[in-house]
């Protein structure tokens, strides 16, 4: 899986450790949720305060 993770417009370099954690966690967790398609393609998720 590709992860990118990107601060106030500025892309944190992942190592692949960080990526197998982000991407099982956001994985696992949105994958749980009722009327999820098992062939999806690509997830975006944005956070914001």
């Amino acid at each position: 899986m590709n992860v990118k993770l990107s601060v106030d417009g500025e892309e944190i370099e992942l190592n692949e450790f960080v990526m197998k954690i982000l991407s099982g966690a956001i994985v696992g967790a949105v994958t749980s949720l009722r009327g999820i398609k098992k062939d999806w393609k690509k997830i975006e998720i944005s956070v914001e305060k």
